[in-house]
């Protein structure tokens, strides 16, 4: 017989070692002088990412945030110097072993930063949660070339979409850069990572999301920014933070276009970032951390349900 309908999906020695792992958290911040911060869950506009869905509350009420950033960005802009989050975030349509639209997302800002330099304090904070971690560190191109045969900043639409055909027996038509290499990334890179701690840095510019972008050694543009696997679960996403107003509106704008390409709900960019912006964010990094597949690494567990202590 399964377990009875009022009991926890986490079992407490479980949430014994969640409460742990968070104290711990806390403490490798406050030894670093980063200020803990909260920030509203619920307001009256949300990202306009194209990949990413709101869950919006009826009667005009506003959106359940998907990240805190824009909010702790806003407070970069007043001053506040190095600063964390770590509490709940939302985010619709997103159900299964790995994904809960309610989470806990670990967030944080070092000014004077730039991503390799953040990439190593997440390593840092890994390996103080467990020590014997191995770290393998690649660029995005590297990787690409090696599973999929062809430069991820080179390669045209056309070229993506007929090795998807051919690897994947996948056949969309009208999709556009930054998708394919998405799809052919999930299917035939990420398969191919070891259970060490991967961070994989210059993302294609296509991809570059609130990152600064800038030109390699070889001539091409790419995106400032990293991502972090272990035990092959995507933990964390981290910038160089875009910082220049004018790019960050025009980036807006095109969020918005795919938007509507899309058929998506239609979303105005946040104008309480952009004034932020326009009084002058202090150069630094950024990055978000799934802290439930983190503890699902740590714990050695294989649902997210399973460090939860409920299913909402």
């Amino acid at each position: 017989m399964g377990k009875c309908v009022w009991q926890p999906t986490a079992s407490i020695p479980t949430l014994q070692a969640r409460a742990l792992a968070l104290a711990h958290i806390r403490a490798f911040f406050s030894e670093r002088g980063v200020m803990e911060v909260e920030t509203p869950q619920l307001a009256a506009t949300t990202v306009t990412d194209p990949q990413l869905d709101s869950l919006s509350l009826v009667a005009g009420a506003g959106f359940l945030q998907t990240s805190p950033e824009y909010f702790m960005k806003r407070l970069l802009s007043a001053g506040s110097g190095p600063i964390f989050s770590m509490a709940k975030a939302f985010r619709a349509d997103e159900q299964g072993k790995h994904h809960s639209p309610e989470f806990t997302m670990l967030e944080w800002y070092r000014p004077g930063f730039d991503e390799r330099q953040l990439a190593e304090e997440v390593v840092n904070l890994v390996g103080s949660l467990a020590p014997a971690s191995r770290v393998q560190r690649n660029s995005y191109a590297e990787l690409f070339q090696q599973a999929c045969g062809l430069n991820p900043h080179q390669a045209t639409v056309v070229e993506l979409r007929q090795l998807a055909g051919d690897a994947l027996d996948i056949h969309w038509l009208d999709e556009n850069k930054s998708l394919w290499l998405d799809l052919l990334f999930t299917h035939l890179v990420e398969p191919t990572f070891s259970d060490c701690v991967h961070v994989v840095f210059d993302y294609p510019e296509c991809q570059s999301a609130l990152a600064k972008v800038e030109q390699n050694a070889q001539g091409e543009w790419i995106a400032r920014r990293f991502e972090v696997y272990w035990k092959g679960l995507e933990l964390a996403n981290g910038y160089w933070e875009l910082t220049d107003a004018n790019e960050q509106r025009r980036r807006f704008d095109a969020d918005v276009a795919a938007r509507k390409t899309m058929n998506k709900r239609h979303i105005e960019p946040d104008q309480g970032l952009l004034a932020a912006l326009d009084a002058g964010m202090p150069a630094c990094a950024g990055v978000a951390l799934g802290v439930d597949r983190l503890l699902m690494c740590l714990l050695e567990l294989t649902s997210i349900e399973q460090v939860q202590s409920f299913r909402g």
